[in-house]
């Protein structure tokens, strides 16, 4: 075996998940779909960015349901 073992051949090795750069998935979405995803802590943005992302989300899905916890409860 020179240079190692060989990795296994098999008809499902298109299967096999590859690592994924988010960034640019995000991007594609955006570019090509127009799908904005946007994390809501992303320090990309500014604090009046962040407000506005947060008021859009509001409008389409409704107020965010707070996790247990949360408050010092």
């Amino acid at each position: 075996m020179i240079g190692g073992p060989m990795p296994p051949r098999s008809c499902l090795s298109r299967l096999i998940p590859q690592k994924v750069d988010l960034e640019q998935q995000r991007r594609e979405g955006w570019v090509k779909h127009g799908i904005l995803v946007v994390a809501i802590d992303d320090k990309r943005l500014s604090w009046p960015e962040q407000e506005m992302v947060k008021l859009v989300a509001k409008k389409l899905f409704g107020q965010k349901v707070a996790k247990e916890g949360a408050n010092g409860r």
